[in-house]
Parts: structure tokens; sequence; C-alpha cells
């Protein structure tokens, strides 16, 4: 893959973490301003479960059959995909590599092993996990969800742990305690990672050309 002018950022995170409404909040921050000039937008995966009430196929997910997406397995149309919980997810190449091309940051909501997967294929991806501060506090954000059954929570607690023991393979880590504290925290990433000189020199060969003149 050529150079890109936006940005590739992953965050992965136990259920209940918050990196779901770290990402969310971000993009409405920036929906007019764009940081620096760049634009930001979320991938949006497919996936073959089923919708959840409110969600809306194209715009939280590419809701497709387990056999539209084991065939598009077969076409190599996955920079990532895995299970969770008897679902397939995956990651677009095509629609991540166009988004990039056009100097729009991409953030992915995926987990270690998608992270791993994306990384080994485009190394200058930003990894970011989001860790919650405790787990009584992390199983407390589940059960305020009402959404799952006791069962299920304790599924989700026992992913989780599977899930943290991944820390030390991601570029920066955010402990989501204080959730302002946390956006800010991801707001400092994005800005240092849109003014490292090889994203700067592309943005601005002409300025420097311009600069460099006789």
């Amino acid at each position: 893959m050529a150079q890109a002018l936006g940005n590739l950022f992953i965050l992965a995170a136990p259920s209940g973490a918050g990196k779901s409404s770290l990402i969310k909040a971000l993009l409405e921050n920036h929906q007019d301003t764009n940081m620096h000039n760049t634009k930001m937008q979320v991938s949006v995966s497919h996936t073959t479960r089923d919708p959840r009430p409110g969600e809306v196929d194209g715009v939280h997910y590419h809701f497709v059959s387990k056999d539209e997406f084991k065939a598009l397995i077969d076409q190599n149309a996955f920079f990532e995909w895995a299970e969770v919980f008897g679902n397939y997810y995956g990651t677009s190449r095509i629609t991540i590599e166009e988004t990039l091309s056009q100097g729009i940051d991409v953030f992915l909501d995926i987990d270690w092993q998608g992270a791993r997967q994306v990384k080994a294929q485009i190394p200058d991806t930003a990894t970011i996990f989001v860790a919650p501060p405790s787990q009584a506090e992390l199983e407390r954000r589940l059960r305020a969800r009402n959404q799952d059954s006791d069962e299920v929570i304790k599924s989700r607690m026992e992913k989780a742990v599977a899930e943290i023991s991944h820390y030390h393979e991601f570029d920066y880590i955010i402990v989501n305690d204080d959730f302002d504290a946390a956006l800010n925290e991801l707001e400092a990433i994005v800005a240092a990672r849109r003014l490292r000189k090889v994203k700067q020199v592309v943005r601005h060969q002409t300025l420097f050309d311009d600069l460099l003149k006789d």
C-alpha cells in the first residue's frame, strides 16, 4: 500500500471499557473543525449478527449473511476478520485503502486479534488499547446497559481478561476512568500522529518546495 495522507487508528478494549463512546465523542468534537484540516471517520465493519434496536445497515455495520461473509473471505476482501460469540466481523480492505488515500483518518473498533492482523499489513497503524479502571467498574458498566443476562455478562468478563492480557501489544494505552480525561488523551494521540514528519511532508510538499526556493 502506497504512502497515504490519512492515518489509520485502531482502538481495542474489552466490552464496556468505553472505546466506542470515545470514538463517537472524538468525531462529534471535530465534525466541523476537522483538526489540522484532516477529516476522520469510523470504519463500518461487516457482521453476520442481527441488527440491534436502532442500528442501521451501512451506518453501524454492513449486515450480511454467513454465506455472504464467507464469500468475501474467499475474495480476500478483508484486512482482518474474526468470529466473536458465534458471529463474524470483518474490516473491508478496499474501503480502508480508498479512504486513507483521500487524506481521511480512519478509526477501527476491533479486538486485539484484528489489531494484530491489520498491523502486520500496515505497520504505520496506530494501535490504542482502552482499559477500564478495574474489573468491578467494568462489570458495573456491563450491568448498567441492562442488555445482557448474568450468563452473558460472565462470558464477557471472562473474555475481558483475555483481551486485557494483550495490552502490551499496543502502541498507546488509555485508562478510561474519567471519560473527559480519556478523550483528551485520545485527542493528543491523534494530533501527534498527524504532525509526524512522514505525514506532514506529504501533506505540505508544495509549501516546503516554496519555502526552499532560491
